[in-house]
């Protein structure tokens, strides 16, 4: 089962995404993750405006394998440096279909 990581990030304060963004996604990479997109080209189509500058969505074979980047020492720094530099809101989906009619989706 495949897990999806999306972060909605409204930067604060440059400074961190440059570097975050040349050495980070090396570390989801050894996790086992993919970054499906990471845009600041958001457009809302339905509901509220989004409060952020930038969304990234990443791909990963497990929740573990989640825990395990977001735990990393070797990321830490980099976290800490986001959160310092902005507002981020880390959310966590899974491939599962609520109703179970999707066939290429696991039942939920």
């Amino acid at each position: 089962m495949s897990v999806f990581l999306i972060a909605e990030i409204k930067v604060t304060n440059p400074a961190w995404v440059a570097e975050y963004a040349a050495n980070v996604h090396k570390i989801v990479e050894r996790k086992g993750g993919r970054y499906l997109s990471r845009s600041g080209n958001i457009t809302v189509l339905e509901g509220p405006e989004k409060d952020c500058t930038l969304i990234a969505i990443m791909q990963f074979p497990s929740r573990s394998a989640v825990d395990e980047f977001v735990h990393d020492p070797e990321y830490e720094p980099y976290a800490l440096a986001r959160q310092a530099g902005s507002i981020s809101r880390f959310t966590l989906v899974d491939d599962i279909d609520a109703a179970g009619t999707i066939p290429y989706l696991v039942p939920g």
